[in-house]
């Protein structure tokens, strides 16, 4: 299993993941879909699916022009606002493409129809993967959008947070600080959230309480930060092909 990151828009990525016996790849969260198929041709692969992890713009706006492009591709995710979507999947399900096997995990909490997926291949000594989307990043996690802070810590602890802990992001072409979710474990606040020194600083006991503290924390620090500029936002949008529509993190 190949794993390409294609950076994106201002701090997004796309992800291309190549069966390297087949040259099947599957695409994971097609923002922009001519760099992507940029990739697909220079690797020269058949790119037959679209995994999305929920129906943000950043991450499901290329969904409809890459259909178009490739007639008969799959588009699958949890949410029916996906844009182009052709399958809804469930939590637990499980894909198979060539050697590669794709667990569907359900992570509500950013949005209700957010789907996390975590991959590997049988007697294969690479590590796992996983691709969160903005359930959980490095050191920190989406804001919760949608749903209750209990769904939101089921998704983060209790569903990514029981991975195996050499499960990574990706390990070819890394473009930034790559983690391990053993790492995460061990600074990531948002999953540390029944450690004591956690607990004492948001005053809180129980670990959806604690989470809840963090979220509001972290939200009352990004609006105190400048924000970007609608000028600047539309140049962005503009330079990607995309809509000003401004992004929901």
């Amino acid at each position: 299993m190949k794993v390409k990151v294609i950076p994106v828009l201002e701090d997004n990525y796309m992800y291309l993941v190549i069966e390297e016996r087949t040259r099947e790849a599957v695409a994971v969260d097609v923002a922009v879909p001519k760099r992507l198929l940029e990739i697909v041709g220079r690797e020269r692969v058949s790119l037959t699916t679209v995994l999305t992890t929920h129906h943000h713009w950043d991450h499901a706006r290329g969904n409809a022009e890459l259909a178009r492009l490739l007639p008969g591709l799959v588009v699958l995710g949890a949410d029916e606002r996906i844009c182009a979507l052709t399958r809804r999947l469930a939590h637990g399900e499980e894909l198979r493409f060539g050697a590669i096997h794709v667990r569907c995990l359900l992570t509500p909490g950013h949005t209700l129809g957010h789907m996390s997926y975590f991959l590997w291949e049988e007697e294969c000594l690479d590590p796992p993967a996983v691709f969160s989307g903005d359930a959980l990043s490095v050191a920190g996690c989406g804001s919760r959008l949608e749903g209750t802070v209990q769904q939101m810590y089921q998704s983060l602890v209790e569903t990514l947070g029981t991975l195996p802990p050499e499960t990574q992001r990706d390990e070819d072409d890394v473009p930034t600080v790559p983690a391990t979710l053993g790492e995460e474990l061990l600074y990531n606040p948002f999953l540390r959230v029944a450690e004591e020194s956690v607990r004492k600083f948001t005053g809180k006991a129980a670990p959806a309480d604690v989470l809840d503290v963090l979220c509001r924390e972290r939200a009352s620090f990004e609006r105190a930060a400048e924000p970007l500029q609608p000028q600047a936002r539309a140049l962005l949008a503009l330079q990607w092909g995309l809509l000003s529509t401004p992004r929901q993190k």
